[in-house]
């Protein structure tokens, strides 16, 4: 295989331990193109500001043709796109925050209708209703064409990304590791399906792992993708109230899903609301303050139910989230029967059963 294109050295540099963005940044301004860093000599190499001994030394030890064809066979097989921060399809919503990332790794690609995007985060332990709220939110946004962006991690995360894509719209995922690699493990074929109606994107080098530290600095990309962030379900010391906090500072509209007072989940976003976030009750709240002006919604095709269905269905809506069992006695019906229509409305497209046995609504 020829290496031709200046993106696999580039990766290649990005490898290198030690090698942070910042470092990359001073070797591109020096060297201009990544195969002239692989090609530059010792003497070149610490002629650049910033650039140590240690750091040289693993650019040395890590000149391999070998490794070059791994990277390129990677890049090739995940469809792996790499944008500078000066490159003009670089989201301009990140491009205008402070520090932005440098290089973004991207499966899938970013359109300029993405400037209209809105992030959802909140609690990894999520309750049934916080990922109610983030999957209807998120579907009812996508719906008028307004991107999701999140984590992908369990929870609130995964829910906004399923009810974007089950709604046709677009998501994108923000990554705490390399975009080579599915974390939580478990979300590999969420992973398959945001990359191709969507975009997988990160800061960080192929191969690398998921690091705690990893991501406070990815929910700075989150909330500068996005107009506003909306925090769903989050405790005091939550992850999510970094992101909300990252997005006032790049001016950002911080809104929150309020919740129970007995819960934990639901003290941040009860806090954030305390001290100025706007309160969320419907996507309305969100549009109205964003001053986005929504497409058309994409409304469903008539479907046909029957009686029986359609009584189980209108529960759903009234009581959602609910539990199977807690509908089959609403409704004194067979739990049995009812469980089959469930799996009639569910082909149907009109619920979702999450896991529990709880049933919300599409």
């Amino acid at each position: 295989m020829n290496i031709r294109d200046d993106k696999v050295y580039v990766h290649w540099i990005h490898s290198i331990q030690g090698v942070g963005q910042k470092n990359i940044v001073k070797l591109m301004e020096t060297f201009n193109f990544g195969k002239n860093i692989f090609d530059a000599s010792e003497s070149q190499l610490k002629k650049v500001e910033g650039i140590n001994e240690k750091i040289v030394h693993n650019i040395l030890e890590n000149r391999s043709q070998e490794q070059l064809h791994r990277i390129a066979e990677k890049i090739a097989r995940l469809k792996i796109s790499t944008l500078c921060v000066k490159a003009d399809n670089y989201p301009e919503n990140l491009r205008n925050i402070y520090d932005p990332p440098f290089l973004l790794h991207m499966r899938g690609c970013i359109l300029e209708q993405d400037q209209k995007a809105v992030a959802i985060v909140g609690a990894r332990k999520a309750t049934a209703y916080g990922k109610w709220a983030a999957y209807k939110l998120a579907g009812e946004l996508a719906r008028r064409g307004i991107t999701i962006v999140s984590g992908m991690a369990y929870g609130v995360d995964t829910a906004a990304h399923k009810g974007a894509l089950d709604a046709g719209g677009r998501t994108i995922a923000v990554l705490g590791c390399g975009v080579d690699i599915c974390y939580p493990k478990t979300n590999g074929q969420l992973m398959e399906e945001i990359a191709a109606k969507g975009a997988v994107i990160s800061e960080y080098a192929l191969g690398t792992e998921p690091n705690a530290g990893h991501f406070p600095a990815r929910n700075r990309i989150i909330s500068g993708l996005s107009k506003g962030v909306v925090v769903v379900e989050a405790g005091l010391k939550s992850g999510s109230l970094i992101t909300a906090a990252m997005a006032l500072e790049q001016g950002r509209e911080v809104f929150a899903v309020p919740g129970n007072i007995n819960n934990m989940m639901s003290a941040g976003c009860n806090k954030l609301i305390q001290e100025g976030a706007k309160l969320v009750t419907n996507v309305e709240d969100i549009l109205c303050e964003l001053d986005i002006v929504p497409e058309s919604v994409n409304k469903k095709v008539n479907i046909e139910l029957s009686e029986t269905e359609t009584r189980i269905y209108e529960k759903i809506v009234e009581k959602q989230p609910i539990h199977l069992e807690a509908l089959s006695n609403a409704l004194q019906i067979d739990i049995h029967k009812v469980s089959s229509l469930i799996t009639i409305l569910q082909i149907k497209g009109l619920i979702e059963q999450l896991p529990g046995k709880i049933l919300i609504t599409k």
